[in-house]
């Protein structure tokens, strides 16, 4: 106790002396500074966490959780063999496999009043889980529309906008393959009448076209195969660590000798997730200026007081302070106005990442117009999800930024001689 004696004295001999008005200013000012950009790094990230947990799960409405696909196809038999095995651990397993619906997918080019565009084109059971789920997202049209043998197609709604698309049009599909006659090589081309249009709010209304599987067979020449499955989880975002606990299980016996691919929906919208990801650095890196800024502030106000408190620690330096103990007082000084800034913005950020969403609907109410345009935006509110590993990298940046922030000016100060500064003090 009797070791930080001069610690104690010299902080509460610094805070006895009158503060110099300008110093007090630049202090309040770098609290402000520090409590504004944590508020910001905070609203905005649970923003940007809140668009990415809106956008996976629109996704996960049409996406499927896991892809299974096999280069030789597999039939009904295989399939519902492997659904058995998949549902194995029945309602006690930690995430179960609630549909295992067959797949078939191919990329095509789309083509209508001479607007052509690259298209994913998979085949689906109407009365499936998948049918139902695409069924709640559509804009114009039916799913049940989709019957066998008459080629018809449900659309993305950012698809139909740039092949100028309506219920009822034509669409030419160019498959990935030709056809051989004596007159030479054709590329196999199918007109399909558009059903429906549907609309997700994510990348899937740009590039998907869907088909009654038994079409799809036919267009692809796959007879009563598939290419695979698709699987659909109880919980689509532990998809991931799913498929690792499967291991090495040898799925379908010796059949297929293990030649199987599966794939989870993270892994087909990896770039979309990349690019989501960076943007949240990038957009974390920019708004951390303005801590910076704080932390500038600080440096600025203990230089100042260094300068103003020549004479006080002289006089606690006379009392037995050593330059560390000098050194500590100042590091203090700093890191409690940095705290109180970060405490403060902390409780703000929080406050408004939480009540965003109604904030903006006020405002928008109050202006009369949208912030965010629902035909535009695809949101009728602002979403935001507060995580907490985000807060408390805020704070715990922000924390070493201000510790950072007082070391030179306490090395500064620990640097006063006593007998020179008393020497020049009038």
């Amino acid at each position: 106790m009797l070791t930080n004696l001069p610690l104690f004295i010299g902080l509460r001999y610094m805070r006895s002396k009158r503060r110099d008005s300008f110093v007090s200013f630049i202090s309040l000012f770098s609290l402000a500074a520090m409590a504004l950009g944590v508020t910001a790094l905070i609203v905005v990230l649970s923003v940007m966490n809140g668009f990415d947990r809106e956008i996976k799960m629109r996704l996960l409405r049409v996406v499927p959780h896991v892809t299974v696909t096999s280069p030789q196809g597999l039939n009904m038999t295989q399939i519902n063999q492997l659904e058995t095995e998949l549902k194995a651990g029945g309602e006690d397993a930690p995430v179960q496999v609630l549909s295992v619906v067959p797949m078939l997918q191919s990329f095509v080019m789309g083509s209508s009043r001479g607007n052509q565009t690259g298209l994913v084109l998979q085949g689906i059971d109407p009365e499936s889980r998948t049918g139902e789920k695409l069924a709640e997202n559509m804009i114009s049209g039916y799913v049940g529309q989709l019957q066998a043998g008459e080629f018809g197609v449900v659309v993305g709604s950012q698809v139909a906008r740039k092949l100028d698309l309506f219920v009822g049009d034509r669409l030419q599909l160019t498959l990935p393959s030709v056809t051989v006659t004596p007159a030479g090589v054709f590329p196999r081309i199918k007109r399909v009448t558009v059903t429906g249009i549907f609309q997700v709010g994510a990348q899937v209304d740009a590039s998907v076209v869907f088909i009654h599987y038994r079409d799809g067979q036919k267009l692809l020449r796959l007879g009563d195969r598939f290419q695979g499955v698709q699987l659909e989880l109880s919980d689509a975002f532990v998809a991931d660590n799913w498929l690792s606990a499967q291991g090495d299980k040898n799925f379908l016996g010796d059949s297929l000798k293990g030649d199987l691919n599966w794939r989870t929906w993270s892994d087909n919208m990896g770039t979309l997730f990349q690019a989501m990801r960076m943007e949240k650095v990038i957009v974390s890196l920019l708004l951390s200026v303005i801590i910076a800024v704080a932390a500038f502030n600080i440096v600025a106000s203990l230089v100042l007081m260094v300068s103003d408190k020549r004479k006080d620690i002289a006089v606690i330096r006379t009392l037995g302070a050593t330059s560390a103990t000098v050194m500590k007082i100042f590091v203090i000084q700093g890191l409690a106005v940095g705290s109180l800034g970060i405490l403060a913005g902390t409780l703000l950020g929080c406050l408004l990442a939480y009540f965003v969403g109604d904030i903006v609907a006020g405002l928008e109410a109050l202006s009369g117009s949208y912030i965010f345009d629902p035909s535009i935006y695809l949101i009728s509110a602002l979403p935001s999800e507060i995580i907490v590993s985000d807060v408390a990298m805020v704070v715990g940046g922000a924390l070493v930024i201000s510790f950072l922030a007082t070391l030179y000016p306490a090395w500064r100060a620990g640097k006063v001689l006593p007998a020179e500064a008393l020497r020049y003090d009038h």
